[in-house]
């Protein structure tokens, strides 16, 4: 049986963001819904948790940090791929170039600092306070250790991201063993800029081995 997936959106996003890759999918079930952004990590997973259950999740930026703390927690996935999550202290100032864009700026220069071109306004929530919370819970996130089985997981970077961000998905990988994977084509915004590499990925995550969730694997 195949399972269904939930994409899980960042900061200045909403559920439509996922447009692309839901269409790469085709008939597979998937849910992506309109996080809360209530600022509360704890509040943003329970609002996630009733759709999770042997689900395939898919996150990028603060849905990919929001992953993180979902396979902490031992939430039982079928897999997951988590697109440049923020790292805590294990990278300190690697949210800092989006913070100073929001703190000059606001919603815009911050989304575009984050995700590039590929982002429009029209991603954007309708609560421009949204964003204020969410990056403040984003500031504050620190990684968990995660528990001795976890699901097939892959952590992936865009190949036109910057090295920071190469540095953060190694990080991950050496620190939680999780594999890592370098999608070609993008950088941030891989739903937007790569949504059938990222829909494979997607596709074929649960099937992966323990073997490939080991650091050794890293691509």
């Amino acid at each position: 049986m195949v399972p269904p997936v939930v994409l899980v959106h960042g900061t200045a996003t909403t559920g439509a963001v996922w447009r692309h890759v839901r269409r790469e999918l085709g008939d597979r079930p998937v849910q992506a819904p309109d996080r809360p952004s209530t600022g509360n990590l704890a509040a943003e997973l329970a609002a996630l948790r009733p759709l999770l259950d042997g689900a395939v999740y898919g996150g990028v930026s603060g849905g990919a940090t929001l992953g993180l703390a979902i396979l902490a927690a031992g939430v039982p996935l079928a897999g997951a791929v988590l697109h440049e999550p923020a790292v805590g202290s294990l990278l300190p100032g690697l949210l800092a170039p989006m913070a100073a864009a929001f703190a000059q700026g606001g919603v815009v220069p911050f989304a575009r600092a984050l995700y590039g071109p590929a982002w429009s306004p029209a991603d954007a929530p309708a609560d421009p306070d949204a964003v204020v919370r969410d990056l403040a819970m984003f500031l504050d996130f620190e990684p968990r250790p995660l528990p001795a089985r976890t699901c097939p997981t892959i952590i992936t970077v865009g190949a036109d991201s910057p090295p920071v961000r190469h540095r953060a998905a190694l990080l991950l990988r050496e620190k939680l063993g999780l594999a890592v994977r370098v999608v070609p084509g993008c950088g941030h915004a891989a739903h937007l800029e790569a949504p059938a590499a990222f829909a494979r990925l997607l596709q074929g995550v649960h099937l992966a081995s323990a073997a490939e969730s080991a650091p050794a694997s890293c691509g």
